[in-house]
């Protein structure tokens, strides 16, 4: 298949400005295109990797990605998808953000990789540009009228738009013109609430180049979950990229709970695999479902690609771990990623006796009655290891290296109790 064959059966295409005139293009030479990211935090979530999966498989094709970081446009506020401005952030938190990103993005594409991006910062060519040169360079090359009539603006007339965020498309659009200039970039990539943008920037281009120019848009569809909500969050918020923001562990369980109706999707849309893999672990998703296959192969692609092997080897541990109840081996920094989001209380680092660790101390039981009966029943685990004996006393042995105690209670009901000085 061609890349934009490829791309359609995997569902990656919303629009596209010319079909037939970027295969032509496409067939003919290595293209530059390029996608952007506003430093509005400092990190990527999995919702941003959409567009840049799609200019990852450009650059696997043997085309040059450029990844813009939106400096400029990351302090002006893109009124996309939003029904509200957006909070201004102060330039050295914008420059902050922008350094993460960057880091971000070289791991992401550049690992590995014989045909490496090229990076740029919009700020770098908009920081000397004078308000007067900007009206009568740019200004007045767009008709308020067709501004108004994009979608982007047209949702916001209602609520209120400031000029600040209505001459968004107006900078997205010169900077578009400024790629095609200096970079040879003929093809902008996006989110399906880009396409007006993308669209004016197509137009500048051509009333500054010439109708014949050659640049085309391509846009990525809104990725909805089965159940029609946004697809990109979990119970505990965003999915960032940054291991700090959300640990690999959470990163791997988050695609291994996806639902059997998105998981080939998502497969098609997140994995670098082949149709006939892909199609092979859509057979099986029909024939063994409670197998999981699919869900775990996209939660091991998306891990070794975002993260590394290594943390992937991590997290397959710690699910194992919790899953057959052997923690004995984890290592404490296994503990803080699995136990992350588990019920959690403190203890004194000193000699108590189990049911006054569980019920006075940890509030894990309600009463010392119903303490000791789990315990008699077998319902309590203290590091893994079943403890049946009433008169057992919790020691720093029961801990990991003296920092955390884990308590389970019945087959998946964790504690995390963190140790203190007495």
């Amino acid at each position: 298949m061609t890349i934009l064959e490829d791309l359609q059966w995997r569902g990656a295409i919303n629009q596209q400005t010319d079909e037939e005139g970027l295969e032509k293009l496409l067939d003919e030479k290595s293209v530059s295109l390029y996608c952007g990211v506003d430093p509005t935090a400092d990190s990527m979530h999995i919702g941003h990797l959409i567009p840049f999966m799609v200019l990852k498989r450009f650059q696997m094709a043997g085309h040059r990605p450029v990844i813009l970081i939106g400096g400029a446009t990351g302090s002006i506020g893109d009124p996309s998808g939003r029904t509200s401005e957006r909070q201004l952030q102060s330039m050295d938190q914008i420059r902050h953000n922008a350094d993460k990103l960057t880091a971000q993005m070289k791991k992401l594409f550049e690992a590995g990789s014989e045909n490496g991006i090229h990076l740029v910062n919009n700020y770098d060519w908009w920081q000397g540009m004078g308000v007067l040169d900007f009206l009568r360079d740019f200004g007045k090359e767009f008709n308020i009228n067709t501004m108004l009539a994009k979608d982007v603006v047209a949702s916001r007339l209602e609520t209120g738009i400031s000029f600040t965020e209505f001459t968004y498309q107006i900078i997205q659009s010169v900077d578009f013109l400024h790629l095609f200039q200096n970079e040879d970039v003929q093809l902008q990539v996006g989110g399906a609430d880009q396409w007006g943008n993308i669209t004016a920037g197509l137009d500048l281009i051509r009333k500054k180049e010439g109708a014949e120019a050659k640049a085309f848009g391509l846009t990525i569809p809104l990725l909805l979950k089965a159940d029609g909500t946004k697809f990109g969050k979990s119970a505990e918020g965003a999915v960032w990229l940054d291991p700090e923001k959300t640990s690999p562990y959470e990163f791997y369980q988050f695609w291994l709970n996806q639902d059997d109706r998105d998981v080939i999707h998502y497969l098609k849309y997140f994995t670098f695999l082949s149709k006939e893999e892909i199609e092979a672990l859509e057979e099986k998703v029909k024939t063994e479902p409670h197998k999981r296959e699919a869900q775990r192969t996209l939660a091991q692609e998306m891990t070794r690609f975002v993260h590394s092997q290594e943390d992937l080897e991590e997290a397959e541990k710690i699910s194992e771990a919790l899953f057959s109840g052997n923690i004995q081996d984890l290592t404490t920094r296994q503990i803080e990623q699995g136990f992350q989001h588990v019920p959690s209380s403190t203890a004194p680092k000193q000699d108590i006796g189990l049911v006054e660790f569980l019920v006075d101390v940890t509030n894990i039981e309600p009463s010392r009655r119903q303490a000791r009966e789990d315990i008699k029943n077998g319902a309590i685990y203290i590091k893994g290891e079943r403890v049946q004996d009433t008169d057992y006393t919790v020691t720093e042995k029961d801990s990991f290296d003296g920092k955390y105690i884990i308590v389970r209670r019945g087959k998946k009901k964790y504690f995390l109790v963190h140790l203190v000085e007495a």
